[in-house]
């Protein structure tokens, strides 16, 4: 299932990207730290899947 495991990817560096224009909008911290730790979720399970360390 490499799709998955591209979507998790994309997904994850999409919201990476939420979080650096959320910082430079000075946005509240909150909002920040939860879009910090679903990018870093993502991109981890897409990264374990492609090493087929997470089914």
């Amino acid at each position: 299932m490499t799709g998955l495991n591209t979507l998790l990817i994309v997904v994850g560096l999409f919201l990476a990207g939420g979080v650096y224009s959320f910082a430079k909008q000075k946005l509240p911290l909150g909002v920040i730290v939860l879009l910090a730790i679903s990018s870093a979720f993502c991109l981890a399970a897409g990264i374990l899947r492609i090493q087929g360390l997470w089914t």
